[in-house]
């Protein structure tokens, strides 16, 4: 298959954003879904990043032509139900889903997010959010794993909520520099959640360790 030069792909996605931007209020929430939501369901995010889109949604909200509650719900929405279907089609599917050509180029990323999912659980569909092509692939891997969807669900509507509402807010308080907006998060949101999470994990621990001495002291 030919592959497009990156410079085309680059031309057509800041078509897309221009367009987007000076679209009525109901074509940036429908665009803004549907790529958001076929990011993970489909594996648009090879071509359409989610993430450009859900923070040029919130560059629109900035702008006043949609509200800014709205793109979040729509964004937090797209990104829980799209990674619902792409858990069902690896659940379906199985190891099938491997042998695609658009996953068979990247072999080795995928072995790497098969080893995260090993390894992390639940844990790798929440942190996988925030990389682009964990994103993408995650949900897929998680039902061919065998995860349960309960176990998925969880840790899929936390990931979901926690980025739709970060892309959203970032685009939009960025407002006209939303382009450095998305270089940065591409590059350290990853790193940052996941420091938050450490953060958090070791809180509670610690506060169980208390809460246990404690109980035995009594």
């Amino acid at each position: 298959m030919v592959r497009a030069p990156a410079w085309h792909l680059s031309g057509m996605l800041t078509k897309v954003v221009d367009q987007l931007l000076n679209a009525p209020a109901v074509w940036v929430l429908a665009v803004v879904g549907a790529i958001v939501f076929a990011e993970d369901a489909l594996f648009v995010g090879f071509i359409l990043p989610g993430e450009t889109v859900a923070i040029v949604g919130g560059v629109a909200a900035n702008r006043g032509h949609v509200p800014l509650w709205l793109v979040m719900a729509v964004v937090i929405a797209a990104a829980v139900i799209g990674d619902s279907v792409g858990f069902e089609v690896g659940r379906k599917l199985g190891l099938r889903i491997l042998g695609l050509n658009i996953l068979q180029r990247h072999q080795g990323r995928i072995d790497d997010a098969r080893d995260f999912l090993s390894r992390r659980g639940g844990w790798a569909v929440l942190l996988g959010r925030w990389v682009a092509f964990f994103r993408a692939v995650m949900p897929a891997l998680a039902g061919t794993s065998g995860m349960r969807y309960r176990t998925f669900l969880t840790f899929n509507l936390a990931g979901g909520i926690l980025w739709g509402a970060t892309v959203v807010t970032a685009g939009y308080l960025a407002g006209a520099s939303y382009t450095r907006v998305e270089q940065a998060m591409g590059k350290d949101s990853a790193l940052i959640v996941a420091g938050i999470l450490i953060i958090g994990l070791l809180t509670w621990h610690l506060r169980r360790r208390r809460a246990e001495r404690a109980s035995s002291g009594n």
